[in-house]
């Protein structure tokens, strides 16, 4: 990767984001309308989750007003869908329960994802100039790898704690196991499973020193973001 205090702050071409910025703006249209319905309904838990999903649409707003971070296209557009998936159509649409396999779907996706954020949290180190540090392929695989698995432990977590204090069913019955146990454990290992595709598959790519589609979002991330690097 280019020496990232070489390489001026970009700005994305007026035709780079535009499927981006297409769905943020429809899907902030229809959640607007739902959180005006669920608040006449007093719907307050989908309501909530509601509300959580117009903050991640607002997530790089903030960022950039708050923190003076800019965050890539792709890093917000994954996060949106992600998140509209589980909480929209999973909870308050009851996909979870209409369709068997999402919430399989999710958990295995959800491992991609925090995988990814994993290797842009280390890889973001290896490169800084601020922190004197340099890390091997197979380390920060690992990171990443064991980074998702505890995301997904804290997520299992939420979910318990939500069905004890709210009395939400996040942790379903599944295969005859009315307790939630197994579902958590599947849940688990298949995050778990995700995590380890996106971590092997970005092990295999650095140490080969290839291009790989994680890598070049965190050369964008990089690109947009030289002041956290140059220091």
């Amino acid at each position: 990767m280019s020496n990232p205090q070489s390489v001026p702050q970009q700005n994305p071409g007026p035709g780079e984001n535009r499927p981006h910025r297409i769905l943020i703006r429809v899907l902030l249209v229809l959640m607007a309308i739902e959180w005006v319905l669920l608040l006449l309904d007093q719907l307050w838990l989908s309501l909530f989750l509601v509300t959580l999903i117009i903050a991640t649409l607002f997530a790089p707003i903030l960022f950039r007003n708050r923190l003076q971070v800019e965050i890539p296209a792709e890093f917000h557009l994954m996060a949106v869908i992600f998140i509209f998936a589980s909480f929209y159509l999973g909870e308050i649409q009851d996909f979870y329960l209409r369709y068997w396999w999402w919430d399989i779907v999710l958990h295995a996706t959800a491992g991609l994802l925090m995988g990814i954020l994993g290797f842009l949290l280390v890889y973001v180190l290896n490169e800084s100039k601020r922190v004197d540090l340099h890390m091997t392929p197979g380390f920060i695989a690992f990171f990443a790898f064991t980074f998702a698995v505890a995301i997904g432990a804290l997520w299992e977590i939420f979910e318990f704690g939500m069905d004890q204090i709210l009395g939400t069913v996040m942790q379903k019955p599944m295969l005859d196991d009315p307790s939630g146990l197994t579902d958590t454990m599947w849940d688990m290992i298949v995050n778990a499973v995700g995590a380890l595709v996106i971590s092997i598959t970005g092990w295999w790519y650095l140490k080969r020193n290839q291009s790989f589609f994680v890598k070049d979002w965190i050369r964008k991330f990089i690109e947009r973001n030289p002041g956290m690097f140059n220091q």
